[in-house]
């Protein structure tokens, strides 16, 4: 097989701590359940514009990557946010608004400012790589509520203008993202604001699981959208709410016969792998310096520690070169495949899956065969024009004109 991404360095660590086939954990179970997932998923269906994102069948890659289907959950439109995490921090600053004022109040009479006097002064923030906060700062201006969003040093300008646009004030922060994680924790302590963090820690748990019960309802849409289950999911790190959620409602929808699940990380900023090998949560330091900018995380999120330790099967950590390639793969469309917009932080997991096809060594470590159904979710789309024309080497515009032709053709 001719090889589909030429940079191939990648690491592998197997989860001792998981039995193929066994029942869904007690752990996960009091994190995130079913009747929490209908909850989210009633209130989100609600929203204006809400539309369940397609699930792209990729023949064409799945033929050339030897396999018998993949799926790709597009989150490139989500609410107009391009990404999937608008499930999350805006969902979360309901959540909130709602533990204050009870659970009588509606979205619908927030957004028509009916509880703008009992609001006033309430404050929301939150430290971003850029969708979280993006999320975050739309919900706060929907449902009428001042928002602080805090950016480390290498959040690109187009992320904070985007941020920006809804209303929110940003405050930029020397450091890594979780120094921005700290900041902004000690800033809400002195005045009186409400963090809404995608990240858990000590003391700080009930927020970030109204975070990842939304991104449940991503999952729950591709498990309503699939035909069979899948063999296989491949899906991105960062602090582990994305693949806490993924897993959960994988393992809710299918029970024994769920999946297995694989989490992809870039090789600079790879705290969950290097938590699986440790056995506990592990600290990954440094500038964690990574295009994926999205998952440039270095400490894992304590609550989404607890359901991936006792679900997730695989861990990989794999090099931002091959995550560009995936992402001009997916722009060219392989095979008659429609061409889709991939932001860099969408595509770990098919640079898992990838790499996974191409070196019989890792196939074989995750099961991968002829057999297999791959589910992969592309969590954003350009969320930086520029940063995507720049890796791509053409606009969202030009991809997404490309893929309407051919479709037409």
């Amino acid at each position: 097989m001719t090889a589909l991404i030429e940079h191939s360095r990648w690491r592998h660590v197997a989860n001792p701590r998981v039995t193929p086939g066994a029942p869904i954990g007690e752990r996960q179970r009091a994190i995130l359940h079913q009747a929490a997932l209908e909850q989210a998923r009633d209130e989100i269906r609600r929203w204006p514009g809400y539309a369940a994102t397609p699930l792209v069948g990729l023949d064409g890659l799945a033929a050339a990557a030897g396999v018998a289907a993949i799926h790709y959950k597009d989150e490139s439109e989500r609410f107009s946010l391009k990404s999937f995490k608008a499930l999350g921090g805006a969902y979360a600053v309901l959540r909130l608004i709602k533990r204050r004022l009870g659970e009588q109040v509606t979205s619908e009479a927030l957004m028509a400012g009916e509880y703008r006097d009992a609001l006033d002064g309430l404050t929301v923030c939150c430290a971003t790589d850029g969708n979280h906060g993006r999320s975050v700062a739309w919900g706060a201006r929907q449902f009428g509520v001042r928002c602080v969003i805090y950016l480390h040093a290498t959040v690109s300008p187009g992320r904070e203008q985007a941020i920006a646009d809804f209303g929110a004030e940003i405050r930029r922060v020397a450091g890594n993202y979780d120094d921005s994680v700290r900041q902004a924790a000690s800033d809400a302590a002195e005045y009186g604001w409400f963090v809404v963090s995608d990240t858990s820690y000590p003391g700080y748990m009930e927020v970030p699981r109204d975070v990842m019960q939304g991104y449940s309802v991503m999952v729950d849409e591709a498990v309503d959208q699939l035909d069979q289950p899948p063999t296989h999911c491949f899906v991105q790190g960062g602090v582990g709410g994305l693949a806490a959620a993924t897993l959960a409602q994988l393992w809710e929808a299918y029970g024994v016969n769920r999946p297995r699940v694989i989490v992809v990380e870039p090789e600079r900023a790879a705290c969950l792998l290097e938590s699986a090998r440790s056995g506990e949560p592990v600290a990954v330091d440094g500038d964690l310096d990574t295009l994926m900018a999205g998952l440039a995380c270095g400490e894992v999120s304590l609550l989404a520690w607890e359901v991936l330790d006792e679900g997730i099967d695989d861990y990989l950590a794999v090099s931002d070169e091959a995550a560009v390639e995936a992402m001009k793969l997916l722009a060219e469309g392989v095979g008659g495949d429609p061409a889709l917009v991939a932001g860099e932080s969408a595509v770990a997991g098919l640079v898992g899956l990838l790499l996974a096809s191409q070196e019989p060594d890792l196939g074989a470590r995750l099961g991968l065969d002829g057999n297999s159904r791959v589910l992969l979710i592309g969590s954003e789309g350009a969320t930086d024009a520029e940063v995507y024309r720049e890796l791509v080497g053409a606009s969202a515009e030009d991809v997404i004109a490309r893929g309407r032709a051919n479709h037409v053709e």
